[in-house]
């Protein structure tokens, strides 16, 4: 939790001029500045790689996890939370009686006489980014919303004393598994508790009192935005449907001027988009979809130069097309996914005594780095589309079926060559294939290099007793 001391500069607009809320938040600067500061490129030490023991060079591969190559949607986004923040406070400013009558009555109890600066009249606009799971988004949510400080402190504002001196800027609240909108209703309370550490406030039993639990929580420490994240989670059956999580939106929203930005994968929007009225509220402050990169696109040729210059092989391989297409195939345009198998294919070939990264080291460190995630169904599908055009693949699968049945071939199963064949060496051989002294455990090396420069490499190995191509009568 970053907790920083107000410094205020002027605003920029002049209806929020002599607003701390606003003057307060981080001075607005151009993009090139912006992206540098999510952007992280680890040192190359070349000395390392050309020096350190293979044990060393090993542990270096760890940094490859510190590689940032942000990509043009993340100033999207952060534009996006800047403004919004701004807009939900504005109608804000601690110094009006406005903000004085909002404080102190609830939206729907408030007096019949308006203060001479007017009612409160919420701003605040919602912001909505979908995409699958594991393109991204968390990571990018957290380094945008860690450019704000999640707590800023006031004391006086040019001189005028601050009553209230606790400002939010933004929580983060992950779904739980399976929960309600009351499920959710209690995380807020709890990452607002945690933040202000002044006891634990015990959640009411009625979904209506544990909002307003919740709207005095929010009021007092002025939240600048709320960001849920995992939204696909909530489960509507235990709370009678999805118009309570649309009324729970229209209160912070429309009643508590609060910003929220809804994180979640893609049967979220399909949610939002049966009503209207919500679906024009969650993209009030913009809509992104974050996807797996193309293989074609910048992006992803930017991402890919960077993440191949991180190696502590000692030799460099050149990043050819045909290595790009593997690594691409293999991770489907995943970010995540491509940084696992770079490291695994280092770890490898590191002490092997040919530190060149293949396309089959590449596809061998793959087996081992997504052991589980390739075998999900949303790899298999985007794997398929990679690898085979959209528009033949179903007519392919049917002219297979249709030409078996014609001709009834009799089909054998085939051994998947991705599994042990001998169960028996399996433990001894993922030994083997992780470790980065394979080099040290070869008891003749250059066995293979005598064996080329035999007139007959076969009779060679078989004298000497390394090469047995028929068991039966050897063995006999």
């Amino acid at each position: 939790m970053n907790i920083e001391k107000a410094n205020y500069q002027e605003a920029i607009l002049p209806e929020h001029k002599g607003n701390p809320w606003i003057e307060a938040l981080p001075k607005k600067v151009g993009t090139d500045k912006i992206m540098d500061k999510f952007s992280n490129y680890p040192e190359l030490d070349v000395h390392v790689r050309e020096d350190a023991d293979p044990l060393v060079r090993a542990e270096y591969t760890i940094r490859l996890k510190a590689l940032r190559q942000p990509l043009p949607l993340y100033a999207e986004v952060f534009r996006a939370i800047e403004t919004t923040l701004k807009d939900g406070y504005s109608s804000k400013n601690p110094f009006t009686p406005t903000t004085a009558q909002y404080l102190h009555y609830p939206s729907d109890k408030r007096p019949q006489i308006a203060p001479k600066t007017g009612y409160f009249v919420s701003k605040a606009e919602c912001i909505t980014l979908i995409g699958d799971s594991g393109v991204g988004k968390t990571s990018m949510l957290e380094q945008v919303l860690n450019y704000f400080p999640t707590v800023i402190m006031h004391d006086n504002y040019h001189g005028k004393k601050m009553e209230y001196q606790r400002q939010i800027v933004w929580i983060k609240v992950d779904c739980p598994n399976n929960s309600s909108v009351r499920d959710l209703c209690k995380k807020i309370l709890v990452c607002i508790d945690n933040i202000v550490q002044e006891g634990k406030t015990k959640p009411a039993t009625k979904i209506e009192d544990l909002t307003d639990q919740i709207e005095q929580k929010i009021k007092v420490n002025f939240l600048g935005m709320l960001v849920i994240d995992e939204v696909q989670r909530l489960t509507f059956k235990k709370t009678g449907g999805e118009n309570n999580l649309l009324n729970f939106i229209h209160t912070l929203v429309n009643k508590l001027g609060i910003p929220m930005l809804f994180c979640a994968n893609p049967p979220f929007d399909n949610t939002l988009a049966k009503v209207l009225k919500a679906a024009r509220r969650a993209e009030g402050g913009g809509y992104f979809i974050m996807k797996q990169l193309a293989r074609d696109s910048q992006e992803w040729d930017c991402f890919i130069e960077e993440l191949w210059d991180l190696h502590w092989t000692n030799v460099t391989t050149e990043l050819t097309e045909e290595l790009n297409n593997t690594i691409f195939e293999l991770s489907v345009g995943n970010l995540d996914m491509a940084h696992r198998i770079y490291r695994a294919a280092q770890r490898l070939v590191i002490g092997s005594g040919d530190e060149r990264i293949t396309d089959g080291v590449l596809r061998q460190a793959a087996l081992s780095a997504l052991g589980l995630s390739s075998r999900t169904k949303e790899v298999i599908d985007l794997r398929a589309e990679i690898t085979m055009p959209r528009r033949n693949r179903q007519a392919t699968n049917n002219a297979v079926i249709d030409s078996e049945a014609n001709v009834n071939i009799k089909t054998h199963s085939i051994a998947d060559i991705t599994r042990p064949q001998h169960p028996e060496f399996s433990k001894k051989l993922i030994e083997l294939a992780s470790c980065v002294d394979l080099i040290s455990r070869i008891d003749d090396p250059d066995l293979l290099r005598r064996g080329v420069d035999e007139d007959d490499a076969n009779e060679y190995f078989r004298s000497i007793g390394i090469l047995c191509d028929d068991p039966l009568k050897q063995l006999a």
